[in-house]
């Protein structure tokens, strides 16, 4: 007799949302380390350019570069988080669906 884990090995469902969440994961993953270390090597070789000041304000490009940072790592979670409730959970439920038969 076939366990549950077996079951849900071998369901293609299972495969696909597997190899999918991977190379999304990785895919973000790397993007998020461009622009952190990008920013954090800015930092170390260029801090001329994050303190020259925009304008004839006080404000350095610093401070939007390091906003934009932020900002960039709210963006990619909410795509992975939209892209988790629209394509991962079908494939998810599809697999509790099969192992459960």
């Amino acid at each position: 007799m076939e366990t549950m884990i077996e079951r849900v090995a071998a369901d293609p469902n299972y495969e696909r949302l597997r190899t999918r969440r991977l190379r999304f994961g990785w895919l973000l993953t790397i993007a998020m380390l461009v622009v952190y270390y990008g920013f954090i090597l800015l930092i170390a070789f260029r801090k001329d350019l994050l303190a020259t000041p925009i304008g004839s304000g006080v404000t350095t490009w610093g401070i939007p570069i390091g906003f934009g940072v932020i900002l960039f790592t709210i963006v990619i979670t909410a795509v992975y988080v939209f892209r988790a409730n629209r394509e991962y959970d079908d494939l998810t439920e599809a697999v509790k669906r099969e192992a459960l038969k």
